[in-house]
């Protein structure tokens, strides 16, 4: 039986990925910052084939848990970087354990032959750090795919300029260790929605669904989506995890960034949907996904399921 790791396996994404996994019959190692707080990942120990499943203390900052965590294992999943939009200081909360703790799964997975592949779960700001505004010199209805040049601003959110750093360390390590035994392969969701497999209350993108639903703005910047009525590009949890699984399972895709989407609307009609309203405007699909249905065999949802699965 294969082991895989999954670093951040019991959050919003990663614990439909570790069900993904348990469901093909791997062995598989969920990370966790804190074994004492049972609430953060008791869930998972409902899933089918749990027995199957185990857990590890995990810091990314921390190169000697990083080790010892990925030692045994023959396929990653680094899903391990905070999705937080409040902080009270950047540099500690979203730039150091994103950037560092990307850059020490590197170097540890650089010197552990014995892990064979390593799927890294980037963001759509890997490309384009003003999501869900468009990226400089585009409109809101202009294409975006993995050909075009990846774009930042020192004016976007810190989340997204983290993602964007973390994603070029990657590229960069890539670059630099071209005898590498290990295949890295990163995806980048647009905005990811769906049910969630725990009651955990912890998490940003429930609760981001939580206050599209009600039209709750706790702070300026969701306060914008309203105003603006901003278009949102919207993939579901569940397919975002079955492309990481293809991803970990499908040799020769060494130095892959797959954007997973699938339509966008604007926020308004988000809010319609998620209230089981039919939305007032035709989908567009703006964030390409042919790449990664050609190469992945993934059929993306769409937005219409995801979010009644939010409410189911």
């Amino acid at each position: 039986m294969k082991k895989v790791g999954i670093i951040g396996g019991s959050g919003f994404i990663g614990s439909h990925i570790t069900k993904q996994f348990l469901d093909n019959g791997y062995e598989v190692k969920v990370s966790t910052r804190d074994l004492s707080k049972l609430e953060k990942y008791q869930h998972l120990s409902q899933l089918k084939n749990a027995e199957h499943l185990s857990f590890g203390e995990l810091d990314v900052t921390d190169k000697n848990r990083l080790e010892n965590f990925v030692k045994d294992c023959d396929i990653v999943i680094h899903s391990g970087t905070p999705f937080q939009l409040d902080f009270k200081d950047a540099q500690t909360e979203l730039f150091d354990p994103t950037i560092k703790g990307t850059e020490n799964f590197l170097e540890v997975i650089h010197k552990t032959p014995s892990v064979k592949k390593v799927v890294i779960i980037a963001s759509v700001a890997a490309w384009n750090t003003n999501f869900p505004l468009p990226a400089g010199g585009k409109l809101s209805s202009d294409n975006f795919n993995e050909n075009d040049t990846p774009f930042t601003s020192e004016e976007s959110h810190p989340y997204a300029q983290a993602k964007f750093l973390a994603n070029q360390t990657v590229n960069k390590f890539i670059e630099t260790h071209p005898d590498s035994t290990t295949e890295i392969v990163s995806v980048s969701p647009v905005m990811v929605m769906g049910q969630s497999l725990s009651n955990r209350e912890d998490s940003t993108s429930t609760g981001i669904q939580y206050l599209f639903k009600n039209k709750i703005a706790p702070n300026p910047l969701i306060q914008m989506f309203y105003d603006d009525d901003i278009e949102m590009a919207i993939v579901n949890v569940k397919d975002v995890a079955s492309g990481v699984y293809k991803a970990a399972t499908i040799s020769g895709l060494h130095g892959e960034n797959y954007l997973f989407s699938s339509e966008t609307y604007p926020v308004s009609d988000v809010s319609l949907m998620l209230n089981n309203k039919q939305p007032k405007h035709t989908p567009n699909i703006i964030y390409q996904n042919q790449l990664a249905e050609r190469q992945l065999s993934i059929s993306f949802q769409s937005v219409k399921d995801t979010l009644q699965q939010y409410n189911s």
